[in-house]
């Protein structure tokens, strides 16, 4: 605990003209100035005239006597430190910052209990008709002693500050963590951490993974949004934000400049207790961003690329899905296979209408009947089975994501927004 080091007494002619019975006199009567000093400081600051017996008039009380104390300690030693009463001060300034409450009032009831403190004693030096000269003298040292502990009491404020953040940072991590665990959240421990870490508990929540920028400068990190719980050493980042869909959170330019210019995918809205599922989906976007299935630049919501979530849910069993379900288009030349695929998806999504396929592909309707009467020969009366027809689409999309990429990448070779390599979701 670093307490300032009060300052030492005047060194001049002013200090010897002190009468030599003076501070014992003021010390005879400290306990009756403190309780003037205590009334007026109550009278005067709202904070401090609650019950007689409180935490605020029991600080306030050991606060006026040390106060005093280090007055009349410095009239019988203008040279002396009063290391103990500063540290009394800081304490006192650090324990107003711990409970989250301004400075204000202390300073307020510092302000006006020395200028109380000092119509007392000025009044008690003119009955002893000390001369101009001592009462200057003890005006600097009422004066001197009021900026120590005022500075004591600042200093332990900061640093009071700083450890309250400090504790109120880690306590978000923990909550964090908590709510993204796998296994059932338990209520109660939410409720508990949530009010340590003062927030607000909501129903409903989204996560949002992050890309990691290992070369971004400190001071682009992303600007974290209103009771957001963050935690930015996880692999990969993430931020959780309660009730996503108020306030138009993740809408417009101002979210987007928020994360500075860091890819980022938002996990859908679900309740408070399946946080974890929203960043499970978010991460797996992520991973999509990164190899080119999703847009690698900017921030993608989940909630609208939701079949592309499903279809690389398992993408082995997606691999086994194309392989089958494709096999009869691996007897085409390459070129061929390529506009036949893209003629079928075309077919099976416009409800097998001819017209609406050419307008698609911007082709004659009679190049698509002769590329349906290839794909019969094909798949024969497989193209007309419900089932069959699913898992054509959901291959045929699988691959079709693909090849948009390749040539996405093909044109902007040097828009590199995630690397593939991108980190997996780690587990809590």
């Amino acid at each position: 605990m670093a307490v300032p080091t009060p300052h030492g007494g005047p060194a001049g002619p002013a200090s010897p003209s002190m009468p030599p019975d003076l501070a014992e006199l003021l010390r005879a009567q400290l306990e009756a100035v403190a309780n003037e000093v205590e009334d007026e400081v109550r009278s005067q600051v709202p904070e401090y005239a609650g019950p007689a017996d409180g935490m605020y008039a029991r600080n306030l009380r050991a606060g006026v006597v040390q106060a005093l104390t280090l007055f009349v300690d410095h009239i019988a030693d203008p040279r002396g430190r009063g290391d103990a009463i500063a540290s009394t001060y800081y304490e006192l300034g650090r324990g107003v910052a711990l409970e989250d409450r301004s400075l204000d009032a202390l300073q307020s009831a510092l302000r006006i209990g020395g200028m109380h403190a000092w119509r007392l004693m000025g009044r008690t030096a003119e009955e002893l008709g000390l001369d101009s000269a001592v009462v200057a003298a003890l005006g600097e040292l009422a004066f001197r002693t009021v900026h120590e502990v005022a500075e004591a009491a600042a200093a332990g404020y900061a640093e009071g500050r700083l450890r309250s953040t400090d504790e109120l940072e880690r306590r978000r991590r923990r909550l964090l963590e908590l709510l993204l665990s796998e296994g059932p959240v338990p209520l109660e421990a939410v409720q508990d951490l949530a009010h340590g870490a003062r927030w607000s508990v909501p129903r409903q929540v989204a996560v949002i993974a992050l890309a990691i920028c290992p070369d971004q400068p400190e001071e682009e990190r992303p600007l974290v949004a209103a009771g957001a719980l963050v935690d930015m050493e996880s692999r990969p980042p993430r931020m959780l934000v309660p009730d996503p869909d108020g306030s138009g959170r993740f809408g417009g330019r101002a979210f987007t400049l928020a994360l500075r210019g860091r890819p980022a995918a938002i996990g859908p809205t679900v309740p408070l207790a399946e946080a974890v599922q929203s960043l499970r989906w978010a991460a797996r976007a992520l991973g999509l961003m990164g190899r080119g299935i999703l847009p690698r630049q900017g921030v993608v919501r989940c909630a609208d690329h939701l079949s592309t979530l499903l279809l690389h849910g398992d993408e082995p069993l997606l691999a086994q899905l194309e392989t089958r379900v494709l096999a009869p288009l691996d007897t085409a030349s390459e070129g061929q296979r390529a506009r036949l695929a893209e003629t079928l998806l075309a077919w099976l999504l416009g409800g097998s209408n001819v017209p609406d396929v050419a307008a698609r592909l911007h082709i004659h309707p009679q190049t698509v009947r002769y590329r349906l009467r290839q794909l019969e020969k094909l798949f024969g009366d497989a193209l007309h089975d419900p089932g069959t027809r699913l898992d054509l689409i959901l291959a045929l999309r699988a691959e079709e994501l693909r090849a948009d990429q390749v040539r996405a990448d093909q044109e902007t070779p040097s828009a590199q927004g995630i690397s593939p390599g991108s980190p997996q979701l780690k587990k809590s």
